[in-house]
């Protein structure tokens, strides 16, 4: 999409334990509009290689990162002049701060993380902002964070270099599959799940 660049931050993935819900964070960030999703804590190869299987079939240009410590990754972005918007349920209202978020104009980092996410995220962050002050989850957090920001424009998004498009039906599965020629196939059916 157009404008400001908008990356996730991961904290506190667990090898095995977070692998699906990790993959589902980044499967929503890629689809919602942001271009990339960092894991500062340790590489996870299996989130990597789903979500790079999912980037290659349906497109785009989204990337997984790992490593750089969360520390020094947030500190780099905000002296390159992006902002940090830390969803947290003890947070400001989402509604009260999105239109000030968007009017700034710059590159925005979104950090997400598990149940302990350290004390220094909070005063490092240039906004924290809760999507409701409720328990929930990080994964839809995540999505109405971006929904809202993108003013819903990630429901018409194409993505380059699919090889899958998936055609918007009232009943049943239908899907494009690209050649190499750029020729079009239909197709229906099931599509293998991440």
């Amino acid at each position: 999409m157009d404008g400001a660049r908008v990356v996730v931050l991961r904290l506190g993935h667990r090898l095995v334990r977070d692998e699906r819900v990790s993959t589902h964070l980044a499967l929503v960030a890629r689809a919602f509009g942001a271009s990339e999703i960092i894991f500062p804590e340790q590489e996870d190869v299996n989130v990597q290689r789903k979500v790079e299987d999912v980037v290659n079939r349906f497109g785009g240009k989204f990337k997984v990162h790992f490593g750089g410590g969360w520390h020094s990754i947030i500190k780099e972005w905000i002296t390159s002049g992006g902002i940090v918007v830390h969803l947290t349920m003890y947070g400001v209202p989402l509604p009260e701060v999105i239109g000030e978020i968007k009017s700034l104009n710059k590159d925005v980092m979104v950090i997400v993380g598990g149940a302990k996410v350290p004390r220094e995220v909070y005063s490092m962050a240039t906004y924290n902002v809760s999507i409701t002050n409720q328990p929930h989850s990080e994964i839809a957090a995540l999505a109405v964070f971006l929904d809202h920001y993108f003013e819903g424009k990630e429901f018409y998004l194409n993505f380059d270099d699919a090889k899958l498009r998936v055609i918007p039906s009232t009943s049943g599965k239908k899907v494009i599959s690209i050649g190499r020629q750029g020729h079009e196939a239909t197709q229906t059916g099931e599509l293998s799940e991440v």
